[in-house]
């Protein structure tokens, strides 16, 4: 059966209606090859930065405003920003910097720069908005702006934010800007659905590159299926651009709960689930692969939870940086793993909370980069 007459059938399933460890202050102190978790004592707290965001979403070529950002041009200088959370998703602080081991290509590296701290956000929203599943009024239409009404609504006035939506192609509906004002106005805009066609890898990659160059927090909060109907790039040549353009990727899945209630009553065949999983497992890949995390809600009363992690994840990181012992510039891609040791025992590092007990901790970290290629 061709897959797009497929999944232009499954616009009915849009047309039915929505289916209606405290951490203390003070803990105990650590013992070598031990990092006790505590947050910042109330009142203490870094110095933000403040990114000056220049318009990247003007054609290539286009000169930014004399003064509005400096951009990285060491391409031998490798950043990577790094959260630690524990089992409940929270941000994990003062760790040191000699407790983190990088590795690239399974070589360890130096660590030259080493920073902690909250800073602002800057974040481009995409959101997918096509009559594939965003017909006017439907449960995934309502579901869509309800995410995206609800993360705007948790940015403070110091972030950057930039909309997106794409159907048969990516628009810009707003430029980067602190005024959410703007944001706003430009959602409004988020009514009648064009195209039938979702092109997800041909939005988030435009997108990716356009940001790969801003300096700082920086991330892209996806809405979306994971669908791809149409694009011009395959989902391979998709993740090799997202690699290299080193922008995290926050995935919101949509419609968890809508694909259940049909698929739990037969309404879904075998190639529509397939394609679901697929799509699943397309937006769970760019999230890995970029540092980012994944999120498939099935109760909107999650979304709150969804926003507060990703905002947790994005001002609370370690900033590292360090200049591979790999040199060579092929344009190849290198592998990054980031770990936590003990460095007496060269083992693990055992993380403790303040009833001295240990924490299962994951560390969120882009999972690599494409070295620059000798220009000839």
């Amino acid at each position: 059966m061709n897959r797009l007459r497929f999944i232009a059938n499954l616009l009915a399933i849009c047309l039915l209606p929505a289916l209606s460890v405290g951490i203390a202050q003070e803990g105990p102190k650590k013992e070598r090859g031990e990092a006790v978790a505590r947050p910042r004592k109330q009142g203490q707290a870094a110095e933000p930065e403040q990114p000056k965001i220049p318009s990247q979403f003007k054609k290539k070529g286009d000169l930014p405003p004399e003064g509005t950002a400096t951009f990285r041009s060491d391409a031998t200088t490798v950043s990577v920003d790094v959260a630690v959370l524990d089992n409940k998703g929270r941000f994990i602080p003062n760790i040191p910097q000699d407790r983190f081991r990088i590795l690239e290509d399974g070589v360890p590296q130096q660590i030259t720069s080493f920073s902690m701290g909250e800073a602002p956000m800057t974040v481009a929203m995409v959101i997918e908005f096509s009559n594939l599943f965003q017909q006017y009024w439907t449960e995934s239409w309502y579901q869509t702006l309800t995410a995206a009404y609800g993360f705007l609504e948790t940015l403070k006035p110091e972030d950057y934010v930039a909309v997106v939506a794409y159907d048969l192609r990516p628009e810009i509906l707003t430029d980067f800007t602190q005024n959410k004002q703007e944001a706003y106005q430009a959602m409004r805009r988020l009514q009648i659905a064009a195209y039938s066609e979702s092109n997800l890898f041909d939005a988030i990659t435009d997108t990716a590159e356009r940001m790969s160059e801003i300096e700082g927090r920086k991330a892209i909060v996806l809405i979306s299926s994971g669908i791809d109907t149409f694009s011009k790039l395959t989902f391979d040549k998709t993740r090799k651009i997202l690699q290299g353009a080193g922008v995290p990727i926050y995935s919101i899945g949509l419609m968890q709960a809508l694909r259940e209630w049909y698929d739990a009553r037969g309404y879904l065949g075998p190639i529509a689930r397939l394609d679901f999983l697929q799509a699943d497992n397309q937006l769970r890949t760019f999230s890995k692969e970029t540092g980012g995390q994944s999120f498939f809600p099935r109760f909107y009363g999650e979304f709150p939870g969804i926003f507060a992690a990703i905002s947790d994840a994005l001002r609370n990181q370690y900033s590292l940086a360090y200049q591979p012992t790999n040199q060579a510039r092929d344009g190849k891609f290198r592998k990054i793993k980031v770990e936590l040791v003990d460095p007496a025992t060269n083992q693990p590092l055992r993380i403790v909370n303040e009833k001295n007990k240990p924490i299962k901790y994951t560390i969120i970290a882009k999972s690599g980069y494409t070295a620059p290629r000798e220009v000839e």
